[in-house]
């Protein structure tokens, strides 16, 4: 089957935002302005669950009004295919973002007119500078109140230090936002009405336009004052990019046609030069026609960016592979979603042509793949295909063994694709099924939920047997065991997980422990004497023999070092594992026909459980290594809060525009960090944490946690 959509008119795009810039309400005016759809539906009007935009069509995502999952669509403009991802603007779901930055060939970042650059907003500039995305900006939102053009501009340069470069300025704002003039041609584009097949006027930008529309705000009508400065200086930066049309113009003093501007943007778009700065107010139907076409003349096709890496398997890269039909087959498996129809794995095609039925390669994990039914994703619908080729978006239907980041490819010419990076999880919590009959119903949801979500992590703590389930935000995992629910029909519990103290000695103590048990017949006799003494934090457990003249057969004094292995692990004060301790066998007795390994095994245990309680014993507690990076207007309310949770500040660093605190904070004083820290700084900071030592745990907060230890038993 023949190519339909040559290479160089398709666009990969992404819709990228802070939380409730308008990215979904975007994406539905662009399905509808592109006939995908006959209807829109607003966000706020799918709280009732009886309906649902296009791309946020999960239960969770209705409920809170917010993209949890990325969701993809396709549609045409201009004869261009426009594949349209929409991605969640939440901090908690920033990997659908940076999986699908991945594979996208350009962004469309959507900014609040009223909030400019929000905190979100800079994470997911920074991971569009990761891969490289050229990308456009779209102020949206310019008809809600306090909605200010310059100083978002301001805020994209400054805090993202970006070079914004304007091709549009608002006509009016807030209540009487009328439209945008497009410096590119030179014309005011003014809407009548805020219907969603209103028109727009094209009129000339004359010094009387502010008059003439009615505009009376000073702020708006100073934008319009500027609007020759405006144009002079796209003129300027876009020619930058076209010697032979810089030269022209100083010759002629004749400013370009619009189509020199446009070719002269799109190459500074896509070398990173720059960045095109459009407005408008979805909700309001202005400006998404206009953003459109800015995606087509601007944003790369997939011919544009540079060749896929290839690397070995140690990540090093090796060459790369061109997106082209007649290169061999290669794709990038970026994302798996549990569905109806089985689990779907979404695929980049980067080269070549895969078919229905055709056996690839796994080269990520040296397995083969047969492809079985391939669909082509209408947000929730699958519209099926017979093939994909370079630069299409699709998604395999129940692959067995590929996850999220893996290459699939040609078995006659393996390569293994550029991965993707993923954020380490940042909060942890204990699961376990409602009820005790879907155990093995809940273990296995849970395993379906990490293997499509890689910001999520599993495991169980030995020392506990909870089951924990790690991931980036309480929302994050507030929303798997929903979707649990959901998608499995089964249901669980969340809890916090327990902090695996441990206990220590703080004196020597030397003790005689003498088991006799007499039950007729022959009984049980052992008798030890052994030295309890404190060892430095983290010197671990140390067993010594030092009986002499066979006190203690030789026989049996391996099973008094393995009393005190088992013993150890059950402490005296609250249960937890006795660490950093020498016990020194000197002495015992022992008969002819009642002793035996086993009765030496229990006296061990019972002398180490007489002598822990006369050596002074104490709970100690992990502390952990806390990086804390916050803008600097932020730091004293985050050392306070590190101080109230004895934390200890060791240093701090500049990090480019921000300041790492770097401290040591007991683990048990951590939970629900991430939550208080987001909101005390607006959540523009962010934390790592690693395990760093053991500490003796106050006494006070020892005595708590010994009564509650107790309380439980």
């Amino acid at each position: 089957m023949a190519r339909t959509t040559p290479l160089s008119d398709i666009r990969n795009i992404g819709i990228i935002a802070h939380v409730d810039a308008g990215k979904t309400t975007t994406t539905e005016r662009i399905l509808y302005y592109t006939g995908k759809k006959h209807t829109i539906i607003d966000v706020h009007n799918t709280k009732d669950m009886k309906t649902s935009t296009t791309t946020d069509y999960l239960e969770q995502e209705q409920k809170r009004g917010i993209t949890i999952q990325s969701a993809a669509v396709s549609c045409f403009w201009r004869g261009k295919k426009i594949n349209v991802i929409d991605t969640p603007g939440h901090v908690d779901f920033t990997i659908e973002v940076n999986r699908s930055l991945r594979v996208l060939d350009g962004a469309v970042v959507v900014f609040d007119g009223v909030a400019g650059v929000e905190p979100q907003s800079e994470t997911n500039w920074r991971l569009a500078d990761n891969y490289s995305v050229p990308r456009m900006c779209y102020v949206n939102k310019m008809d809600r109140s306090g909605a200010n053009f310059r100083r978002c501009v301001d805020m994209i340069k400054n805090r993202l230090n970006a070079r914004p470069l304007v091709c549009q300025i608002p006509l009016g704002s807030e209540d009487n936002f009328r439209g945008m003039i497009d410096l590119v041609e030179n014309k005011a584009l003014v809407w009548n009405s805020d219907d969603k097949d209103a028109k727009w006027d094209s009129l000339e930008v004359t010094a009387d336009l502010a008059d003439k529309l009615k505009i009376d705000v000073a702020e708006d009508r100073e934008i319009l004052a500027d609007a020759a400065k405006y144009r002079q200086e796209l003129i300027d930066t876009a020619l930058e990019q076209d010697d032979a049309a810089m030269e022209a113009y100083l010759e002629s003093g004749e400013a370009p046609s619009a189509d020199v501007l446009r070719g002269c943007i799109r190459k500074g778009t896509l070398n990173g030069a720059f960045t095109p700065v459009l407005c408008g107010s979805s909700y309001k139907n202005k400006g998404v026609q206009q953003m459109l076409d800015a995606v087509v003349d601007f944003l790369p096709a997939p011919t544009d960016v540079p060749a896929i890496a290839t690397v070995d398997e140690d990540g090093n890269e090796t060459g790369h592979r061109n997106c082209s039909d007649d290169e061999p087959f290669s794709g990038l498996a970026f994302k798996v979603i549990n569905d109806v129809y089985g689990a779907l794995t979404f695929v980049r095609v980067y080269s070549g042509v895969v078919s229905k039925g055709m056996s690839v390669v796994n080269s990520t994990r040296g397995k083969r793949e047969k492809i079985g039914r391939m669909v082509e994703m209408f947000a929730k619908e699958p519209n099926p295909i017979e093939e994909a080729r370079a630069g299409d978006i699709v998604a395999f239907v129940s692959l067995a063994e590929t996850e999220t980041g893996d290459t699939l490819c040609d078995a006659n010419a393996p390569v293994i694709l550029e991965r993707m990076r993923f954020p380490d999880p940042v909060i942890s919590v204990s699961v376990e099924p409602k009820s005790k009959a879907d155990q093995e119903k809940f273990g296995m949801a849970l395993g379906k939920m990490v293997r499509a979500d890689p910001s999520l992590r599993l495991e169980t703590d030995r020392e506990t047997g909870q089951t924990i389930l790690r991931g980036m935000g309480e929302l994050h995992l507030e929303v798997t065991l929903d979707r649990m629910r959901t998608e499995f029909g089964v249901e669980g519990n969340m809890g916090r997980p327990q902090v695996a103290y441990r206990e220590a000695i703080t004196r020597t103590v030397e003790h005689v422990y003498t088991h006799k048990k007499q039950t007729g017949g022959s009984g049980q006799y052992a008798e030890v004497k052994i030295i309890f003494e404190p060892r430095e934090r983290g010197a671990g457990f140390e067993f010594v023999d030092k009986v002499v003249g066979g006190n203690v057969p030789r026989e049996y004094i391996p099973s008094v070092g393995k009393g005190l292995e088992v013993q150890k692990e059950d402490g005296v004060l609250a249960g937890y594992p006795t660490v950093d301790f020498r016990a020194t066998l000197v002495d015992g007795k022992y008969h002819d026909v009642d002793s035996n390994a086993l009765t030496f095994e229990i006296a061990a245990k019972a002398c180490f459980r007489e002598a822990m309680k006369l050596a002074g014993p104490q709970l100690l507690e992990p502390v952990m290594k806390v990086e804390v990076v916050t803008p600097e207007n932020h730091l004293g309310d985050v050392i306070g809060d590190l101080n109230r949770r004895r934390g200890t500040v060791v240093g701090q660093l500049e990090r480019g525009g921000n300041i790492a605190v770097e401290a040591t904070v007991p683990l048990s004083e951590m939970f629900g960090y991430i939550g208080q820290l987001r909101g005390m700084t607006s959540g523009r900071a962010s934390y790592t944490m690693e395990f760093a030592h053991y500490e003796p745990v106050p006494r006070n907060v020892q005595d708590e946690i010994v009564a509650g230890k107790q309380k439980a038993a």
